[in-house]
Parts: C-alpha cells; sequence; structure tokens
C-alpha cells in the first residue's frame, strides 16, 4: 500500500476522497473550525495547501468516514482481522491450520525492518517550521493531536520491545520554551509511562522519538488495543502491507516512512504545565503538571504532510477512529473478558464515562426467580479491564426474552430499566480512578462508578409521556420527557453539595408524593431540560460527563440495608457544578471568517448545505 503520506494523499485524491484548499489558512483556529464543518457534513479528506507561516501542507480529516477508513486498508484489513483473532483464540490455528497458513506470512512479512542510516530525504528543521495548529479558543497553545510517540523499554531496549502510542504533545504556549521543549501528556500506567519509571529508577534520561505522518497505519496502530505480545511496530507493518522501516541516530528511532520526527528526552521529575485543551469529552482538559520533552532534533522529509485531527464533543473523527478499530478486533474484547458478549462505550456520553454491555447469566438456571449473579463478576472484569476501567457508568443486562443491540441505546437502556430492581441492582465503585480528562470527580482522576446490572422479569411500565403530578413541584421545574421511563427537570443553579443535599431530599419527596416514580426510574437534574430532551445525544452527554456516581445520585425513598443502597427512582443531579471544566465553545468571529472557505467559487464550495 503507502510507503508515505504524500502517495496516500494522491490516491484519495484520484479516488475522489480527498479536496484541496487552496487559499491561506490560519492555524489559529480556522482549521480547526473547517474541519469540525467538513466533519459534519460528511465530506473529504482535506489538505491545506497553504498554511499561514509554515511551508508544510496539512491533512485533516483523512479518518472522517468509516468508509474511508476501510478504503485506505483495502488491502490488507482482512488478514489483519484474521491475525488479530487469532491472537485472541490461537486454538483456531491448531483446528484448522491450512486455513491459517497465511496469517504466519502475514506477520512474518511485516517484521521491522533495520537501516543503516538516515534517508537523505530527510532535513533538520524547528519547531517553529511546523504548522503549529490551535484548535480551541482556550486552548493552551499548539497541540499535536496525531502524534505516534515512540519509547523503549530502557532496562530491555531494542525495536520489539518498544511501545507506540498516541498522548497529545503540545508544542507551544504555556512556560514551554520554542524550538527546545514540548509537552507530552500521558497517564502513569501507559507504556511509555512504564518506561520512564524504569528510566527513572536507574536514573538515567528516557529517549522518546514522536513520529508524525507517514502510512495511515501506523496512526492506527498508535491507538490500537493489541493483544498481548504483538507490538505497534508490527501490527503497523500488518496494516500497511509494508514493513516498518527505521535506523538509529544518537540512540533515537528514527521512523523512514514519517514525514516528520521530533527527538528528545524525558528527564526524571522534570514537569510543567500542559493545558489547557478541548477534549473527547466536550469539554476542556485543565492546566496540569505533565512531563516536558527536551527537544533533540527535529527532522521533516521532502514533499511531507503534517496531519491532524480537531477533538471536541462527539461525534469526531476520533468517533470513527473507535469505529474502525472495531471493524479490525472485532470480538477481541470477548475473548479478553469472559463471560461478555458485547460492551459499547457510548460516545455521544464521551465514550469513558458511559458502557453498555451484554453478558451471561448461568449461575442458576433453575431458580424460580431470576436476578443478577454471573453478570455481578462480569461487571467487575469490565471495570477493571484496560481503558474500560475509565467508565463511570456502566448499564449491564444478559440476553433473555430476545435479542440486544447495546448500539441501539434507546432500546437497550428502556429494556434495563424495565427489569431493574433499584434496590438490588445498583452497586457503587467509591473513591477509585477515573478519566484523567474527567472533571466530574473529587480530584483529577479521582471519583466513583456505578453499576447498573438488571436480569429477569419485566418489573415495570415505563412512562411516555410527562406524568401531569410532576408538573407541579416546587423544588424543580420544566419537566421533559427524554425517552420512557426517563424525565429531565431543572434545577436552581448548583451551588454546594451541602445545599444540594436538603434540595434532593425535598425533590425525593415530592416525587413520592406525587406518584410518577412509579412509571419513572429515572429523574435527571439539568440546567436546562429542554436542551436535555432535545435529543438523545444531548441527554447522554449532559447526564454522564455531568456527574459523579458517589456525589450526585440520590434516589426517592432511599435506604441502606447492609451497607447497600437502594431506592424506589434514580435522581442523577446532571447540573454544572463549580469545579468542572468549562464546556468547549467555538469563536463566532472565527465562525464568520472561515465561510469565505465555502463561498462561491471557493475550495470548499457547497461542502455545507
Amino acid at each position: 500500500m503507502y510507503r508515505n503520506m504524500e502517495e496516500c494523499v494522491r490516491d484519495l485524491e484520484k479516488h475522489g476522497h480527498l479536496i484541496r484548499v487552496h487559499e491561506e489558512v490560519d492555524p489559529y483556529l480556522e482549521m480547526a473550525s473547517i474541519q469540525l464543518k467538513v466533519y459534519e457534513a460528511g465530506g473529504p479528506a482535506i489538505l491545506f495547501e497553504n498554511v499561514k507561516g509554515s511551508k508544510y501542507p496539512a491533512l485533516a480529516n483523512l479518518f472522517g468516514t468509516v468508509e474511508r477508513g476501510k478504503f485506505l486498508f483495502r488491502n490488507t484489513l482482512d488478514s489483519v482481522q484474521n491475525v488479530i483473532n487469532l491472537r485472541s483464540d490461537p486454538m483456531k490455528a491448531l483446528k484448522n491450520p491450512f486455513k491459517h497458513v497465511g496469517n504466519g506470512l502475514t506477520a512474518a512479512k511485516a517484521l521491522p525492518l533495520k537501516k543503516n542510516q538516515l534517508p537523505a530525504s530527510f532535513k533538520e528543521i524547528s519547531i517553529s517550521d511546523l504548522p503549529l495548529i490551535h484548535h480551541w479558543p482556550d486552548d493552551g497553545g499548539a497541540f499535536l493531536t496525531l502524534p505516534q510517540v515512540y519509547s523503549e523499554d530502557p532496562v530491555k531496549p531494542g525495536i520489539m520491545n518498544a511501545n507506540v502510542g498516541m498522548y497529545r504533545v503540545q508544542l507551544s504556549g504555556n512556560e514551554y520554551e520554542m524550538n527546545k521543549e514540548v509537552g507530552v501528556h500521558y497517564q502513569i500506567q501507559r507504556g511509555i509511562g512504564v518506561h520512564q519509571t524504569k528510566a527513572n529508577q536507574i536514573g538515567q534520561p528516557l529517549k522518546v522519538s514522536i513520529f508524525v505522518g507517514g502510512p495511515p497505519a501506523h496512526t492506527i496502530a498508535a491507538v490500537m488495543p493489541l493483544p498481548e505480545g504483538l507490538s505497534e511496530v508490527l501490527f503497523a507493518g500488518m496494516l500497511s502491507g509494508r514493513r516498518f522501516r527505521y535506523s538509529y541516530l544518537d540512540g533515537f528511532c528514527i521512523s523512514h516512512d514519517a514525514d516528520f520526527v521530533i527527538t528528545g528526552y524525558l528527564y526524571p521529575n522534570d514537569t510543567k504545565p500542559e493545558g489547557p485543551f478541548g477534549d473527547h469529552l466536550g469539554y476542556y482538559s485543565l492546566t496540569h503538571p505533565f512531563p516536558v520533552l527536551k527537544v533533540d532534533k527535529v527532522f521533516a522529509k521532502d514533499n511531507s504532510i503534517w496531519p491532524f485531527t480537531v477533538v471536541g464533543r462527539p461525534p469526531q473523527e476520533d468517533t470513527t477512529f473507535g469505529d474502525l478499530i472495531h471493524e479490525i478486533t472485532g470480538d477481541a474484547i470477548d475473548q479478553e473478558v469472559p463471560g461478555v458478549k458485547e460492551v459499547h462505550a457510548v460516545d455521544a456520553a464521551g465514550v469513558h464515562p458511559l458502557l453498555f454491555a451484554i453478558g451471561s447469566e448461568r449461575y442458576i438456571p433453575y431458580e424460580k426467580v431470576k436476578q443478577p449473579t454471573e453478570l455481578l463478576t462480569i461487571a467487575n472484569r469490565i471495570l477493571g479491564f484496560g481503558q474500560l476501567s475509565l467508565a463511570k457508568y456502566l448499564f449491564l443486562t444478559a440476553e433473555d426474552e430476545r435479542p440486544l443491540d447495546t448500539h441501539n441505546e434507546v432500546d437497550f437502556l428502556t429494556y434495563i430499566l424495565e427489569r431493574i430492581e433499584l434496590r438490588r441492582d445498583i452497586h457503587f465503585y467509591t473513591n477509585t480512578t477515573i478519566d484523567t480528562l474527567d472533571y466530574s470527580g473529587t480530584g483529577l482522576n479521582t471519583g466513583s462508578k456505578v453499576a447498573f446490572v438488571a436480569y429477569g422479569e419485566k418489573k415495570r411500565e415505563l412512562c411516555k409521556d410527562v406524568p401531569k403530578s410532576l408538573n407541579d413541584l416546587s423544588v424543580a421545574c420544566k419537566p421533559r420527557l427524554v425517552m420512557p421511563g426517563v424525565i429531565a427537570i431543572e434545577g436552581n443553579r448548583f451551588s454546594s453539595y451541602s445545599s444540594t443535599r436538603e434540595e434532593m431530599i425535598e425533590l425525593a419527596e415530592e416525587i413520592k408524593r406525587s406518584g410518577s416514580f412509579s412509571t419513572v426510574p429515572l429523574f435527571i437534574i439539568c440546567d436546562d431540560s429542554d436542551f436535555v430532551s432535545e435529543t438523545l445525544a444531548n441527554f447522554l452527554w449532559v447526564t454522564f460527563t455531568r456527574s459523579n456516581p458517589s456525589h450526585d445520585m440520590y434516589g426517592v425513598n432511599e435506604s441502606y440495608e447492609f451497607k447497600h443502597w437502594g431506592c424506589d427512582a434514580v435522581i442523577i443531579d446532571a447540573r454544572i457544578k463549580p469545579h468542572h471544566a468549562p464546556p468547549l465553545v467555538l469563536d463566532p468571529k472565527v465562525e464568520k471568517n472561515v465561510e469565505r472557505f465555502f463561498s462561491t467559487g471557493a475550495s470548499l464550495e457547497g461542502f455545507l448545505k
């Protein structure tokens, strides 16, 4: 397939998947605004040929649709899926060795290929020469959003003991010294964090290489949840259909396929403020200390192209990333977590906060009363597995009367709300870890989780209209139907948890007196009930990004029995709190300015209807 990004661009253009923007475009907010609009319209990849302040063109919306992603890997996708499946279930190869003989060849052809020296096309440049793209108005500076951050185990060095991850990189702003320092945002448990911990223990800096561009497969490899023992560079070779080519310079690994390479050192305990940054939850991740990379060298090859994406409230291009990864991995998660049939990280809720899952229930097949048992152990497995452990809310059930689809979100949630025993089936995990980018908790990376684990016979009919009795509430107003059994109500502006507790007790009493809880198992207290009820996406986003289960869940007739909390109806306080990060809002002036790119005779004429 493609040897570099330039070949990819030519192929996309040839087949009608790419458009060129000839006009000069400002990397400060304009490029991001255009990408967001074209993505929303389901448009093509965009090549910005004339980036203000840089001689390098920039590519956006490369993975803007699943169809385009499949097109990029049309010659390798099937064989890679087979290899992934074998890693998850090696017995397949033993059962039918002749069918899978090609998979070994696929993996062998993907082995990294070491070269003796840098390609002649590589030229040394500076950070300031790059397209310094500023995405959201309150971002701390320019960010690199599609990096392949490479590090090796300092105790067992070598490319087969390397980690390639996608961690955002701040190129300018804050306290970073231009051309000498960049910020690297990652969590300590990630591969590069493990490597830096080992480097710290032996008293040496960690050498890091940041690859940008190259074959699209290399970008995908940096975000893939690969099976144990399958390295990112090997996977990159398989998906691209071409071996990963590299050499070493001063001990730094240099990808010969990348369009740009940044090398540098991470020193022990050397941090600087990183952020804010518009993130995938739809809010800014705020400024926090993260490792600072001391830049050693920066390279660009001839005809290099700078790829980027914009991260914001879903759906965005990273949504398509997730869909494409699901296409590649198939049912790998089912193999990794016993008893799990399906897990859906709900994109509209920012991916990490909310999981819908289907498991199995086989522990009590002869009991007259069906209730969750095996599902409880499965819930623990899910919430302790990889990236799924970042979730705050898990809704889990097992198929019984009919098939279920976690991607049919209204039907799935309705099924659970009809069956959940609210005094038995809600299970909290308090004082635990959540996503670092989620500010609904009690501190950075600190919050709680809750599992709604329902199984059994249908227990209630769900309202399909707002019960009239809810129109007379005094503590909250403007009740609106979100979906069957879910009502959004506007509360007063949140002030503090001490005052809110009294407010929620009073609201619960009013709901109790109204009698509506018999058909409404879930109430959402919010700042704008019209907005929350307008679309399913609004409901999922507001409810599950603006609440911390342990602090923001209340109940009608709530009580404790042997340390277990239960109620007759759940109330989730999804109002904005003072400690929350601000939501992402586009700059109106910039939005007006970029209209010129879509006007008659402009490069993007006709893409916005």
